[in-house]
């Protein structure tokens, strides 16, 4: 069942989910959800014509749906012309094959679609790595029969029908033990990449540099967030998973507070477990912030629903002891009466940039240590004091005259040790 389209095509799917008792909260389906993968078809480049949402007591072990539920869905595919049907639970790979047989076009669940917007979207090595790791996982068991038919590309490569961004050909026809040595492989890469990131951040602590870890529900204006605080230009569209790589950026709060703010891909409800340990290499950084914001989309009805997913995946990764300011953004947009408000909450228009030096001076107060900009007098032979302040402070200038005039910004902790030679604004020591 091979398909090629031209580069305009727009995919055809139709949605399919079961809400069950039988189901855990997360894996059944409802309306929210049901919108949300259309919202995700849409990001992947696809196009819903049609939904079946069943209540049933428990999912059929064969088809998950009902049988009569299979007939409506494949009278769906026919009249409207589809070419997918994507489920919004997890399926099992027999049922994946059973429903694929059945519906005549190729089935996908939430997490294939997920996957194949991820690699779509990753830009990076690491990224990439990530990605292919995940779909590799994803794969294993369903390798028998289940794949025949896909597209032969990369997973970074060419244009492609939606759900059909495969790890590769070599790779999609290579044994069990093949796809393992390849996971294995790709765990042994990401652990270098992780190496490096642990090296970098030793680097940032030996310099002082706070980090600031912008997270939140996809979609909630994290990307737009960061380009309005640091000037960056980092695309910021109205989709899903916009972001999958994570952007660090360097901003100055104040004259005497520089962070680093990193940019994290977007949280989303149902994500695979799966996805979570793939994506560990760049969730990780989170664990190592000193300060969160929790980006949170006030536009959006379920914001609260949103914002406890993020939580929980944030309590996942261990990092619900690091310091946090919910930052409600799209206040412009926000139709309760009372907007968010108390300690370490902001509102904010991350579009338009209202709020933001209320959010400044919040991260300010949250990890400003006492740093001040100072100017020092040092008589030549304690030209090891200098050897101090380059290791421990920020000098921004150093002239040599009758003694040693430096001009730096120090740190709380070192100020004491210094005091002897601070000069006083009118340039006498204090």
């Amino acid at each position: 069942m091979e398909q090629n389209f031209k580069e305009e095509h727009v995919t055809k799917a139709v949605l399919a989910g079961l809400a069950s008792p039988r189901l855990e909260k997360g894996e059944s389906a409802d309306e929210q959800s049901m919108a949300e993968l259309s919202a995700l078809l849409e990001t992947a480049g696809g196009i819903a014509v049609g939904e079946v949402l069943q209540n049933r007591p428990s999912p059929d072990p064969r088809t998950f749906v009902g049988e009569g539920k299979v007939a409506e869905i494949r009278q769906l595919v026919e009249t409207e012309g589809a070419e997918l049907v994507i489920f919004d639970n997890e399926l099992s790979p027999s049922q994946m094959r059973v429903l694929t047989e059945e519906l005549g076009v190729q089935v996908l669940d939430r997490s294939g679609l997920i996957l194949d917007i991820f690699a779509q979207r990753a830009r990076t090595r690491e990224g990439r790595l990530q990605v292919e790791l995940a779909q590799y996982k994803y794969l294993l068991p369903r390798l028998t029969g289940m794949w025949g038919h896909l597209v032969r590309q990369t997973a970074a490569g060419g244009r492609s029908p939606i759900g059909t961004r495969g790890p590769g050909e070599t790779q999609l026809e290579s044994d069990r033990r093949h796809i393992r040595r390849k996971i294995a492989k790709l765990e042994e890469e990401l652990a270098e990449v992780r190496r490096v990131r642990s090296t970098q951040r030793e680097r940032r602590i030996k310099n002082e540099v706070p980090v600031v870890a912008i997270v939140g529900y996809t979609n909630a204006g994290k990307s737009t967030l960061l380009n309005q605080l640091t000037g960056s230009d980092i695309p910021a569209n109205n989709r899903l998973f916009d972001t999958l790589d994570t952007t660090t950026r360097l901003l100055q709060v104040s004259d005497f507070l520089e962070v680093l703010v990193s940019d994290t891909v977007g949280f989303i409800r149902k994500l695979p477990h799966h996805l979570v340990d793939a994506f560990k290499a760049t969730l990780e950084e989170l664990t190592f912030a000193d300060l969160l914001l929790h980006v949170i989309d006030s536009s959006s009805p379920d914001w609260q629903e949103q914002a406890e997913i993020v939580e929980g995946l944030v309590r996942e990764l261990g990092a619900e002891q690091i310091p946090r300011i919910d930052v409600f953004n799209k206040a412009d947009l926000y139709t309760g009466d009372i907007k968010p408000h108390g300690e370490r909450i902001v509102s904010i228009s991350a579009k338009t940039g209202a709020g933001l030096p209320e959010l400044l001076s919040q991260i300010n107060t949250v990890l400003d240590k006492g740093a001040r900009r100072v100017t020092l007098r040092l008589p030549y032979d304690q030209g090891g004091v200098l050897d101090v302040l380059y290791r421990e402070a920020k000098v921004e200038a150093v002239e040599y005259a009758s003694e040693i005039v430096v001009q730096a910004i120090c740190p709380r902790k070192l100020l004491g040790q210094i005091s002897e030679f601070l000069s006083a604004p009118g340039g006498e020591p204090t």
